[in-house]
């Protein structure tokens, strides 16, 4: 949902520069409104990138990241239980759930085994 937002914000923000556009030249007889139909169509476009790029694309990768490792955690569970069912030896174990780590973590789990 994020995602599409952050794609969708600038188009947007497009949308609403036209419009602003459209109002200044309605106006063009009068110049004194000339100043904030312009700043009312430049402000749409940079809301529209504000949105994408601080807040929603952001927020999407962020979410992604945190699925990513929620599953990773779901299917590290789902094999130790396959494995203590299928009566798997401890340290084949050991060996097999370290591959779901990243490198860092694997070194800490050595050194606490070596101890």
């Amino acid at each position: 949902m994020f995602r599409g937002i952050g794609e969708s914000a600038p188009a947007i923000g497009m949308l609403g520069t036209l419009v602003g556009l459209v109002q200044m030249l309605n106006t063009l007889d009068d110049p004194s409104s000339i100043g904030p139909a312009m700043a009312i169509a430049l402000l749409t476009t940079l809301y529209g990138a504000f949105i994408a790029q601080l807040i929603a694309l952001p927020l999407a990768d962020k979410l992604q990241l945190k699925a990513e490792d929620e599953m990773r955690n779901q299917l590290l569970i789902a094999t130790s239980i396959q494995k203590i069912l299928q009566g798997e030896n401890p340290r084949v174990m050991t060996e097999l759930l370290s591959s779901f780590l990243n490198p860092e973590q694997r070194d800490s789990l050595k050194r606490e085994q070596g101890a």
